[in-house]
């Protein structure tokens, strides 16, 4: 009966209850987030066998790509995260491992799948073949609804990726000093020996964000 009236008390008293569930949540948040920073496979570039993997942070270029991604809110319909089932696997490649993602701040996993997960799609296609694709989705694929973006085709704003690049930095992703003084260099690096000497667009960089997605683990089975 004791405690009974004692459940009753915490029940009845609405501030009690909102402290006592505030305290069970966060305990159980820290239990299952805590240990992840001090797992190989959550921070540092393996595979799920442990092998190393070569991962690197995002070129100046395909940094602003992801961004545009972001921006363009590409994550409401398109997932980074093939889970490891057979259906998965045969469709799109190897399943998605932790260490893949670790300079991704946030990483894109997501599971809202109305297109098809991008995980793997780096290679997949020509360049020519994303460019078309993203101003009329329907000159590629007739059935498609996903929206254009005829718009991306415009110049990149490429001024503030240095900040973005220090920024990135200071929560553990290793752009050298030496990388971040010559971004400008490798974006006209880019221009030149990927478009002919012309400027990077918005379109351009999305391409080269998306051309990179999963080639770490392109040839793993």
């Amino acid at each position: 009966m004791a405690q009974s009236n004692k459940h009753e008390a915490i029940e009845r008293n609405v501030f009690f209850l909102i402290v006592l569930t505030l305290l069970a949540v966060s305990v159980g948040g820290l239990v299952e987030i805590v240990p992840l920073f001090f797992q190989t496979s959550t921070t540092t570039a393996v595979d799920d066998k442990g092998n190393k993997l070569d991962v690197k942070p995002y070129d100046p270029v395909r940094l602003v790509g992801r961004d545009i991604y972001i921006r363009e809110g590409c994550y409401n319909c398109h997932s980074q995260m093939i889970r490891p089932f057979r259906a998965e696997t045969e469709r799109y490649g190897h399943f998605s491992v932790a260490g893949e993602f670790i300079y991704d701040h946030p990483f894109q996993w997501g599971s809202k799948r109305t297109g098809p997960d991008l995980a793997r799609v780096g290679g997949r296609y020509t360049s020519e073949w994303h460019r078309t694709h993203l101003i009329n989705p329907r000159d590629v694929v007739e059935e498609s609804n996903m929206p254009a973006f005829p718009w991306l085709n415009r110049p990149a704003d490429f001024s503030d990726v240095q900040d973005k690049m220090r920024a990135l930095r200071q929560v553990g992703v290793p752009y050298s000093d030496e990388e971040i003084r010559t971004a400008d260099a490798t974006i006209k690096a880019y221009q030149n020996e990927e478009l002919g000497g012309i400027a990077p667009t918005e379109l351009d960089a999305l391409i080269a964000y998306l051309q990179g997605l999963g080639t770490a683990l392109r040839n793993v089975r």
